[in-house]
């Protein structure tokens, strides 16, 4: 996969990517990450990438000019424009499916902003507008850095063990919430690793990850729950766990139903 980033602060991106497992992930061909200064595409002498806004009003917009060339440029070398994200509080929250989906095509390019905003015409550019939450940062930069993360994991053979994706939260089949986990010692200030864990019987040890897994997601994250059909077994587990549960909306869990129209 190669990745490309627009951004007026391509230093910020050197400290994340040079470590952990997206450098691994570089050092084996597995993804390779370019970062462009558009700057360097403003077409006036003093390199300028913003300007007041027609009409009148706060801070500063990005031009088009720049970032329009640059787009072109990577398009030409490339021979095809590779998929564009544009990161804006604006656009749809970027979540594990969409990583899933991101992770399968072959070029991505971040467009970057900052200052108040972008040129509307800039937005004719990205196949897709992508925010990380409902809160305002200085620049894209760090929503880019985020969701790259997130997709180059997924990308076959970065992670030493495949299957490890699957038991992430929001992955696998459901996208339930993870198990709690253990290791070493068994007991620590107190606090005792579950027994079941302990006893060696594959069946039991995931009969209670999935039970916790229910649990854990009822609590933390009904709305997931109460997306899926869950199996009966699982619907009778929450059911009897009703006590457990009784700070959430057990009956939206338990049937899957919606609450604006009750049974």
């Amino acid at each position: 996969m190669l990745i490309h980033f627009l951004t007026l602060f391509p230093a910020m991106f050197e400290g994340p990517f040079a470590h952990s497992i997206i450098k691994r992930a570089q050092d084996r061909g597995l993804v390779k990450l370019e970062l462009i200064n558009f700057r360097q595409y403003a077409v006036d002498r003093h390199l300028t990438v913003d300007d007041t806004p027609y009409g009148g009003g706060p801070g500063m917009i990005l031009k088009p000019e720049p970032i329009f060339k640059a787009v072109e440029e990577v398009t030409a070398a490339a021979g095809v424009k590779p998929y564009t994200i544009l990161t804006t509080p604006q656009g749809e929250t970027f979540c594990q499916e969409i990583a899933a989906e991101l992770s399968t095509r072959p070029h991505l390019l971040f467009i970057c902003g900052h200052y108040e905003g972008y040129d509307e015409r800039i937005r004719t550019l990205a196949d897709r507008e992508l925010s990380i939450g409902d809160y305002i940062l200085t620049g894209g930069e760090l929503p880019a850095m985020v969701m790259a993360e997130a997709i180059i994991r997924l990308l076959p053979g970065v992670l030493g063990d495949p299957e490890a994706i699957q038991h992430d939260s929001f992955s696998g089949k459901e996208g339930i919430l993870d198990y709690p986990q253990y290791t070493k010692p068994a007991e620590f200030r107190g606090m005792k690793v579950p027994a079941v864990l302990l006893s060696g019987d594959h069946g039991k040890i995931a009969a209670w990850r999935r039970e916790q897994a229910l649990l854990r997601t009822a609590r933390r994250r009904p709305e997931i729950l109460a997306k899926l059909n869950l199996s009966k077994e699982d619907q009778a587990f929450l059911e009897n766990n009703r006590l457990a549960l009784e700070d959430v909306q057990t009956d939206l869990v338990v049937k899957g139903g919606n609450t604006d129209e009750p049974d």
